[in-house]
């Protein structure tokens, strides 16, 4: 078994863990954290308008709200295979509209915009923090992040008397948008503005913000619960968690062993990839280019190289219902604390396969963890994942996996603690492990 050096326990995991979610409000958060700790840890931080070294070490490099990090090690050469960690950094929820200042019968509001696919009731009655980057007339881009300043009030039940029989039904724009603070006066009105909050949060002038893309979190922090305190409750692990894994893995990853390390955290997956910050963009494949080309690899090595690496799509899963267990299928039942996920989809909504699944197997043994799968029931439509987009951009071999979650997509999901630690250990052995497949 793969011993992991100065690893954290569950309990420091899942407290760091925590603070890593309380500290990324947005991807743009996400990509700045996770790149300053590698920093901090011995990587290297660079630019993509600059000429990149291509001698041997750790490396980094951030575009928007997505991040690459690798290890090149010293027998790199151009025929040297990958072992890609891929991940993301967005999460559903609501984003800020322009003029998201509104005044609605004497109340201040944000006017937002659906982001993906959240689950809109669970956003109701919680506290909200605004977050994400404003660009100023200088052309600088500053991280931004407020306290609690906003709530979705739901209606009282006096007003809706069938909400308990009928359900809760939402207009997304007649319902979703915030409250700041009651419109009483002009100078009220004006600190409540919402370009006014965010850029005060950023300490700049909201006259010198010329663009913005800010989104609203969940303000209340991670916890652990349960009778034995084995799960936790928490904002965006869609899918946070994955990259908070692949984090810890690149932080304990070996720098001699004979493949090249990545983690590869985008943007936008909620959206379909579709940006240059996304799985379906080029970044990943720029990257690539830059890095191969510095081990002076022909195309033909390059084709080798890729037809030896392997590609590990981590994204959380489903764990089966208790309350709704019909809507899984009959036979595969994740539980949490069980082990993470191989996600498995006969139509390649997941991209895992035979040669990945004894893949995965090994990956596990080496790491001494469970593992369980997850297959859709046939009478729901399966989701995907990055895996099927690196998959068909670049050919490399792909596997699904991730930790189940109850809650997916509400602004408060939940896990098994035992799972974020058994798949930092998993990703680690993904990492070093020597594979026969």
């Amino acid at each position: 078994m793969i011993a992991i050096p100065d690893a954290l326990t569950t309990d420091e995991l899942i407290e760091d863990l925590g603070t890593f979610v309380t500290e990324s409000p947005s991807s743009y958060h996400a990509a700045a954290v996770t790149a300053q700790r590698l920093v901090e840890a011995g990587f290297t931080h660079l630019g993509e308008h600059q000429d990149w070294p291509a001698e041997p070490g750790k490396y980094v490099v951030v575009r928007d709200g997505a991040v690459l990090a690798w290890i090149l090690p010293q027998n790199a050469g151009p025929t040297t295979p990958l072992r890609v960690l891929g991940a993301h950094t967005d999460s559903p929820g609501f984003k800020l509209k322009p003029r998201s200042t509104v005044v609605r019968q004497g109340w201040v509001q944000a006017g937002m915009e659906v982001y993906g696919g959240p689950l809109l009731n669970s956003w109701l009655d919680r506290e909200l923090r605004l977050a994400g980057r404003l660009v100023t007339r200088d052309g600088a881009t500053h991280l931004t992040a407020t306290g609690p300043v906003a709530r979705i009030p739901q209606l009282a039940i006096h007003l809706d008397r069938q909400v308990n029989s009928d359900g809760i039904k939402l207009g997304k724009q007649q319902h979703t948008m915030p409250v700041l603070a009651v419109a009483g006066s002009a100078e009220t009105a004006a600190e409540a503005d919402v370009l006014e909050v965010v850029s005060r949060a950023a300490g700049v002038q909201p006259e010198q913000v010329d663009g913005y893309d800010v989104v609203v979190a969940d303000a209340q922090p991670p916890s652990r619960f349960g009778s034995k305190r084995e799960f936790l409750a928490s904002g965006r692990l869609d899918n946070l968690s994955s990259v908070y894994a692949g984090l810890q893995a690149m932080l304990a990853a070996d720098t001699s062993a004979e493949v090249i390390p990545m983690l590869a955290a985008f943007d936008h997956e909620e959206l379909g990839s579709a940006s240059r910050s996304g799985a379906a963009g080029p970044f990943l494949e720029e990257v690539l280019d830059r890095i191969y080309e510095g081990l002076q690899a022909t195309s033909s090595q390059r084709a080798q190289a890729y037809a030896g690496s392997w590609h590990l799509s981590a994204d959380a899963g489903h764990a089966v219902h208790p309350n709704y267990s019909e809507r899984h299928d009959p036979a595969n039942r994740p539980l949490p604390n069980a082990g993470p996920l191989l996600k498995i989809n006969a139509n390649q909504r997941y991209t895992t396969d035979a040669p990945g699944a004894a893949m995965w197997a090994q990956v596990c043994r080496a790491a001494g963890v469970p593992s369980q799968e997850f297959v859709s029931n046939n009478d729901i439509p399966c989701g995907s994942t990055i895996g099927p987009i690196t998959a068909t951009r670049l050919g490399l071999r792909t596997v699904d996996v991730g930790i189940p979650l109850l809650s997916m997509h509400s602004a408060r999901e939940m896990c098994g603690v035992d799972d974020v630690a058994h798949l930092r250990d998993a990703v680690t052995a993904f990492f070093t492990a020597e594979l026969t497949v």
